[in-house]
């Protein structure tokens, strides 16, 4: 149906159709390039980490002028994600609503959460190794260091359980950015719809698996006592959350909503069914 303001923001029964399209795009992607695109945005999401450590490294903030000024500077990661083009795995975690509809395999999901999350790791800690080479850890008389070892240090004496229920917090807000950037025309209406929700889940404290793979390595590259089961620890758990907030609490409740209701309306089965 064409639409009267071709400036108009998607509705959101557009926006489902428009997931479920990007779901079938993302699916298809070769691996060298599925990749590459991976490693891209876990360095993105590492550069909005380092804007959040440099926040945190003033003392001279209160305590919520920095979450929201940190959550703010964090939002860079997803403005790269979604504008320069990336591929990440928390936001794609909206594939499952493409499963659920039957147009995108078992298979093709779990070869694009496994292929991007790993991707997304080398990404992000290969970011932590330049930023640490370049010694910027040592701006502000070394704070920005010691906010980075501080961070990390937190994480990795987070409780599991706790640490499970911020990442499904933390990737409800996360998606719900990807899910309303689909909704704009402009880079402007997509980066105004990504920095709120990124701002809030930062402020908030709650858990980002690929965010959390540039805070492990680069303490760790500076001395802070921690290791890789402490990673493991902290990053299990968090990727187990977000895969629940994504997937479950924002794709498949918008799929029963727009998609499933839709089929039931129209006596048309999902795609992909009864074939």
């Amino acid at each position: 149906m064409p639409r009267d303001n071709a400036f108009d923001a998607y509705s959101p029964r557009e926006i489902a159709g428009r997931v479920k399209e990007f779901c079938v795009v993302k699916a298809q992607i070769p691996l060298l390039s599925l990749s590459m695109l991976g490693m891209l945005a876990g360095a993105f999401i590492g550069l909005g980490a380092l804007m959040f450590t440099l926040v945190a490294s003033d003392a001279g903030l209160g305590f919520a002028a920095s979450r929201l000024l940190g959550g703010l500077g964090f939002s860079l990661g997803l403005v790269l994600v979604t504008v320069a083009g990336a591929e990440l795995f928390t936001g794609n975690n909206l594939l499952a609503m493409g499963w659920a509809d039957g147009c995108v395999s078992t298979r093709q999901v779990l070869r694009n959460w496994v292929v991007v999350c790993s991707a997304n790791f080398i990404g992000a800690a290969g970011l932590a190794v330049l930023v640490w080479l370049s010694g910027h850890a040592g701006l502000n008389e070394g704070a920005v260091g010691r906010a980075a070892v501080r961070i990390a240090m937190a994480k990795a004496q987070l409780p599991m359980a706790e640490a499970f229920f911020r990442g499904v917090l933390c990737n409800v807000l996360v998606c719900m950015a990807v899910w309303m950037a689909l909704s704009g025309r402009s880079v402007t209406d997509k980066v105004l719809t990504i920095v709120f929700p990124i701002t809030a889940f930062v402020a908030a404290g709650f858990e980002h698996s690929i965010a959390n793979m540039y805070f492990f390595p680069l303490a760790m590259l500076l001395g802070a006592p921690i290791g890789a089961a402490d990673m493991a620890r902290n990053l299990v758990p968090v990727i187990a959350g977000n895969l629940a907030g994504g997937s479950v609490l924002v794709a498949l409740v918008y799929y029963v909503i727009y998609i499933r209701v839709g089929h039931q309306v129209s006596g048309l089965p999902p795609a992909g069914l009864g074939e």
